[in-house]
């Protein structure tokens, strides 16, 4: 399967979200597409599963959550300051500004799709550099989550707030599910395994899984 590319934002696909600019084995960096009227770029959300194709002439699809999001300028010499405007204000005095800002997308890989099969453990090569970013569709995150051994990758992560990012995953994909208390069960048990049955931890983070955002 090959994702689609589109360079134009008005003919861009709906879920083309950002681009990479740096990657390593285990995460990438990418930056949010600018969109065509003065406004911040949409930014997904902390949590979100998102997709990026290996290399252009790859089957390879590499999933991954949102585990950390910043707006700042480009020019990393000044900083934004206050200005006391509405956005709207912001539009028609200082439209300069939304062309000065960027915002970037850090995701943390959990495994990948090849020729319809799906492997929860880190791909052999992350997506490359320019390669477009989606947001996934419900049933990709349906199938992913099929099996829970991604939630280990959450724990063992040392760069993040890993028990919000873990509830938030799992809240995610429980509304997802048309709130599949089953799997939330089976996804907790995982987690208890996981935690080496720290149950104040575990309560803490299951009691953030509920049916709204």
């Amino acid at each position: 399967m090959f994702l689609p590319l589109s360079q134009s934002s008005r003919d861009r696909h709906p879920q083309h979200l950002a681009e990479v600019v740096a990657t390593s084995t285990t995460e990438f960096l990418a930056q949010c597409l600018e969109p065509d009227n003065l406004d911040f770029p949409l930014m997904p959300a902390f949590g979100s599963w998102v997709k990026s194709q290996q290399d252009e002439n790859s089957d390879v699809i590499a999933y991954g959550v949102v585990y950390h999001a910043t707006t700042a300028p480009i020019d990393s010499v000044h900083r934004a300051v206050a200005l006391g405007l509405s956005l709207q204000e912001l539009r028609e005095q200082q439209p300069q500004i939304f062309a000065m800002l960027r915002s970037e997308i850090k995701v943390v890989l959990l495994g990948f799709s090849s020729v319809g099969n799906i492997y929860q453990h880190l791909p052999s090569q992350p997506p490359q550099i320019h390669q477009a970013v989606y947001g996934c569709e419900e049933s990709e995150i349906e199938n992913f989550t099929e099996e829970l051994n991604f939630l280990r990758t959450l724990v063992q992560m040392t760069n993040a707030p890993v028990d919000e990012l873990i509830a938030a995953v799992l809240r995610n994909v429980y509304q997802v599910r048309k709130c599949d208390r089953n799997w939330l069960v089976q996804a907790g048990r995982k987690l208890s395994i996981l935690l080496k049955d720290d149950y104040d931890r575990l309560g803490a983070i299951l009691g953030q899984v509920h049916p709204f955002g």
